[in-house]
């Protein structure tokens, strides 16, 4: 293998890792939105759950 082979890889590997890292970034913000949404979610329904259960102590 030559210089140039040698660089030609180490390039293209490079590359391949760089965009790898970037669709695992991209991937992880996704990941983290929809956290949050699944969050306000349980929080919505948890206090939809207790209001209906102070309602029901109220009568």
């Amino acid at each position: 293998m030559n210089l140039q082979d040698f660089e030609a890889q180490y390039r293209e590997a490079m590359a391949e890792t760089l965009n790898d890292l970037q669709t695992a970034v991209l991937l992880l913000a996704q990941v983290q939105h929809k956290i949050s949404i699944i969050g306000s979610s349980v929080q919505h329904i948890s206090e939809r759950v207790e209001e209906f259960i102070a309602d029901q102590k109220a009568e």
